[in-house]
């Protein structure tokens, strides 16, 4: 999965860049007559939408404008509850207006299609769905955060589409370049589009957040290349599905949709204009105007008491490794430093478990009881080791 890098301490495995909102002027914005403006009232309630251009609409008035779009991009962070919950509901109001309706997910890749169609045949149970799909290994979110859209999906049976590509296949046309793989290996992906300047810009602050430049001049280019990949992928598949008749749904990590980059960027070089971006915003105390932009932002109330709790965090910045998973950094004070783990280490194993990707890891560690032990196997110049990871009481 390299150069792609990932950090237990924030959840769960991802990489990086797209749990983050970037921020640059959204090129679309929604038109928005007889609405309020947001400069001329308060903050605006829990059930509102604001347009990118400040103005209020009921969710009654947006849906009708919304839902004769081609394709429409729905952000999320990928560990919020509150996220997946708007992002249901929005789904269930739009196909009321337009039953003609695909939903695509960046949680799996393009191998997991014929689970997700078996799925929504009824063939699958959600364990069976779950192991067929590679859930676990592809994405290693919770999957209790995504199985009621999986199941309102199922329930209309609208199709739902893998929209990612593998790791490896990210990683081999970002280092290798798109002309080493044969069209058909990367399912008639064409090349992305470049980096707009500001897009760039952000990316390169996030790399230098997690890596060190010294270490290998070439990484962040690589990095970035894999990001556009991964853009590439999904506004393809989306572009794709989407007919005069269709209405295409894409669910994904914010940082793919935020301020007109990513996805939307990679829509306008595939020549398909008709899309717009959402995104959920929590207004702060001093209601503040969201950072990222987009076409709309629909406004949540504070949901954090049925959040569900963060696992424990063992504070490593990790990537793919031959033998099991290696050790980037480790978080100063962290539970892996108190461990005994180190850069350069490789997590063989962990509770006994094999540990072949980040994302193994994570699900061990979103089990993990606080207060609690795991044991580790870490091997390192050449030689095998225990370390014992303790993880403090909850309170």
């Amino acid at each position: 999965m390299s150069p792609l890098r990932l950090l237990l301490h924030r959840r769960l495995a991802r990489p990086f860049a797209f749990a983050m909102a970037l921020a640059v002027p959204c090129a679309t914005a929604l038109a928005a007559p007889s609405a309020t403006s947001l400069d001329a009232q308060a903050c605006p309630a829990p059930g509102e939408w604001v347009t990118d251009d400040g103005e209020r609409r009921s969710t009654a008035a947006l849906m009708p404008e919304l839902a004769e779009r081609r394709v429409l991009l729905l952000g999320e962070r990928h560990d919020r509850l509150d996220h997946h919950r708007w992002q249901l509901h929005t789904l269930a109001a739009l196909h009321a207006h337009r039953p003609s309706l695909v939903i695509g997910l960046e949680m799996l890749p393009r191998e997991a299609q014929p689970a997700l169609d078996a799925w929504i045949a009824g063939e699958l149970d959600e364990a069976a769905f779950l192991a067929a799909s590679d859930w676990q290994r592809a994405w290693g979110f919770d999957p209790a955060l995504y199985l009621p859209i999986l199941h309102f999906a199922r329930m209309q049976r609208i199709p739902l589409v893998a929209l990612n590509v593998a790791p490896a296949l990210r990683a081999r046309l970002a280092a290798e370049g798109w002309e080493s793989v044969p069209a058909k290996e990367r399912f008639g992906i064409t090349p992305p589009a470049p980096a707009a300047p500001a897009y760039r810009e952000r990316l390169t602050a996030i790399f230098e957040q997690h890596a060190d430049l010294d270490d290998d001049p070439a990484a962040l280019e690589r990095f970035i290349a894999a990001q556009l990949v991964w853009d590439r992928a999904m506004a393809a598949a989306l572009s794709d599905a989407s007919t005069p008749d269709t209405l295409v749904v894409g669910l994904m990590g914010q940082g793919h949709l935020a301020d007109g980059d990513g996805v939307p960027a990679q829509l306008d070089d595939l020549g398909l204009a008709d899309h717009r971006s959402l995104l959920p915003w929590t207004p702060g105390e001093d209601c503040a105007a969201p950072t990222a932009h987009a076409d709309a932002h629909y406004v949540l109330g504070d949901e954090s008491a049925f959040q569900p709790a963060e696992p424990p965090r063992l504070g490593v910045l990790l990537e793919a490794h031959p033998e099991g998973v290696r050790v980037v950094s480790v978080s100063e004070a962290s539970v892996a430093e108190q461990a005994g783990l180190e850069a350069g280490d490789v997590i063989v194993s962990a509770a006994g478990i094999a540990v072949e990707r980040p994302t193994d890891l994570s699900a061990i560690l979103r089990r993990q009881a606080p207060g609690t032990l795991l044991p580790l196997r870490v091997q390192r110049d050449g030689a095998v080791r225990e370390r014992l990871a303790r993880f403090p009481p909850a309170g």
